[in-house]
């Protein structure tokens, strides 16, 4: 069986870096797993990897924040790009902190028929006209299935599960129960950064201020030029809204800078909840000396 290693952790915890040597170590290229990586115009304020030290990378930087991006379409361009890097003779590392991303490769995902851009704009008209509450009620006539199973004020998965049972008459759970496993043949190396929560607090607030050292503030000001319609995914973007109060004249740079550092606190334990919950069986890690960290994961990868 074919090793594909996953690196799975939550935001400022070391992955991109662990990740680069653990390719040096096996021969392997990187793969992202990071729902705003993906995209172009926010390379400072998605933490996106800058020093790929020779290392090949792969789904990093390559779309438009105009564009939306769904965990079906990464699906589909990371099995493709598994299968061409495991033909070179080399080892696939997916490394993220979208943990979704992961559930749908190692679980599979549903394979839900195409519903047209045209459409999805009708189901974003009604929610813009009509709003949470009554779209949230909409819904569960339509799809008793989902009452309580999702948040009045998730946006993105309202509008997601509202066309599914609209257009195809049939519950997203319903498609989910057919969900087929991505791989047959592929041994999954699983391996997660439980970084202490102190530890992660420390590094999110000196990101921050390194990220506005190396640009953050002109890329804020570049995004809201061009115009990005609100309901896409890369306006969520940590440090996005505060950075843009503050080009606005509306909040301070210090404070801006707290509120932003609060909102990925409350990012990461949802993280955490997320991971715990889901990611069961994947091996943990702890270690803060990078040199014991390295040690052990190589380790564990090679043994595996």
């Amino acid at each position: 069986m074919k090793k594909v290693i996953l690196l799975a952790g939550p935001t400022a915890s070391g992955k991109s870096d662990l990740a680069i040597y653990i390719a040096k170590k096996t021969n392997g290229e990187i793969i992202n797993a990071d729902s705003m990586q993906v995209y172009k115009e926010i390379k400072i304020l998605s933490a996106r990897p800058i020093n790929y030290k020779k290392i090949k990378h792969h789904l990093y930087g390559f779309l438009s924040v105009k564009r939306s991006f769904s965990t079906g379409q990464w699906i589909k361009l990371t099995k493709k790009k598994i299968k061409e890097i495991i033909k070179r003779k080399k080892i696939p590392i997916v490394v993220g902190g979208t943990g979704l991303y992961f559930k749908a490769l190692t679980e599979g995902i549903a394979e839900i028929p195409f519903i047209s851009k045209l459409k999805r704009q009708k189901v974003i008209n009604l929610f813009n006209k009509i709003g949470y509450e009554k779209f949230y009620q909409k819904l569960v006539t339509l799809d008793p299935k989902c009452k309580n199973k999702i948040k009045k004020k998730d946006k993105q998965r309202l509008i997601r599960f509202y066309e599914v049972i609209f257009y195809t008459k049939k519950s997203i759970f319903d498609w989910q129960e057919n969900t087929k496993k991505n791989f047959k043949r592929v041994k999954f190396i699983k391996i997660f950064l439980n970084i202490p929560k102190n530890v992660l607090l420390e590094k999110i607030d000196r990101r921050l201020k390194k990220m506005i050292t190396n640009g953050a503030l002109n890329e804020a000001l570049k995004f809201k030029r061009l115009g990005v319609p609100k309901h896409l995914p890369s306006n969520y973007v940590l440090g996005l809204k505060e950075l843009q109060l503050n080009i606005d004249k509306k909040m301070l740079l210090e404070e801006a800078i707290d509120k932003a550092n609060i909102k990925t606190r409350q990012y990461i334990k949802r993280q955490m909840t997320w991971f715990r919950g889901q990611m069961i069986g994947w091996t943990d890690f702890n270690e803060l000396k990078q040199a014991d960290l390295k040690k052990k994961v190589l380790n564990f990868i090679r043994t595996s």
